[in-house]
């Protein structure tokens, strides 16, 4: 952290504006000057250092997202990295006729994608059995269906214009079980299985699809969390700790350029080996799953 930050600056979990900005990269300068990214979800957390990064890379941007004042912030940021152009919209995923009205404008101002990023999303813990309709409805209705809306859009367009397309898609691990937040796993299981479908059905069309799954990534979205349960998340894997937004940038980018390139349909878990060993429970451990040591 800079120990000289604004304090407004200065959030309780994951890295300063600045600090994200200065952080170290595998990728050349350049990688992806003259390639259009759109990120979804870019105003904080980590679609914010997904977001960053292309920009370091020289990606042409857009990033979207419900509130208008997050993505301005990190536009200008965007703009201070390197990025030649960026392009901010305020969209609601879960709407299909707004996300296509949104993609209308993109493709008229930058005459299409190259990659597209679905990182928006959101959930919030909760035991499963006080799930109300509705929170269950809007969890299920933006991560996956969101998701998806934002898949077919970019596609159709794609295929109408007969040019390649790269879709990543930001999910969770789902190989172990996710108590306290099932309505998220439920919804980013759903993603997983709807990518690798596409990724044949789309294949004839020159459209990769791949998803990213990270573990206990340290961001802004560990506040969603009681500070104690946040506290034990580093017992989430047999590194015994949290993994930081740059992890999930880094990915990202590997799937959408040339690294990826033979790459579709894939899944790459960034947790920590978090599917091998550990626990992350997001409301507490209950006293049934204690062990007794004595």
């Amino acid at each position: 952290m800079t120990a000289d930050a604004p304090a407004e600056s200065n959030p309780r979990f994951g890295f300063t504006d600045a600090d994200l900005a200065a952080l170290p990269t595998v990728y050349a300068p350049g990688l992806f000057t003259g390639r259009r990214v759109l990120v979804s979800g870019a105003g904080s957390g980590i679609g914010k250092a997904i977001a960053f990064l292309f920009a370091r890379l020289g990606a042409r941007l857009v990033i979207c997202g419900r509130r208008p004042e997050p993505l301005l912030g990190t536009a200008d940021w965007l703009r201070r990295l390197g990025s030649p152009e960026v392009m901010t919209q305020t969209v609601t995923i879960r709407d299909p006729a707004a996300v296509s009205t949104m993609m209308d404008a993109v493709w008229e101002r930058l005459g299409g994608l190259d990659v597209l990023v679905n990182n928006a999303g959101g959930q919030f813990p909760q035991a499963a059995l006080d799930y109300s309709v509705k929170g269950w409805n809007a969890v299920i209705d933006t991560n996956l269906n969101g998701t998806w809306h934002m898949m077919q859009n970019a596609a159709r367009r794609w295929v109408r214009d007969d040019a390649p397309g790269s879709i990543v898609n930001i999910v969770i691990v789902t190989d172990r079980g996710q108590p306290g937040i099932s309505h998220s796993a439920a919804a980013r299981g759903g993603v997983i299985a709807l990518s690798r479908s596409l990724a044949l059905e789309w294949a004839p069309h020159r459209i990769r699809i791949n998803c990213v799954a990270p573990g206990t990534i340290e961001s802004s979205g560990f506040n969603n969390y009681r500070p104690e349960n946040a506290a034990r998340f580093c017992n989430s894997n047999p590194m015994k700790r949290n993994g930081d937004v740059q992890d999930i940038a880094e990915a990202v980018v590997y799937f959408s350029a040339a690294s990826g390139k033979f790459l579709t349909g894939e899944l790459l878990r960034v947790d920590g080996g978090g599917t091998l060993w550990g626990e992350a429970w997001t409301n507490g451990r209950p006293d049934y799953f204690k062990v007794n040591e004595q």
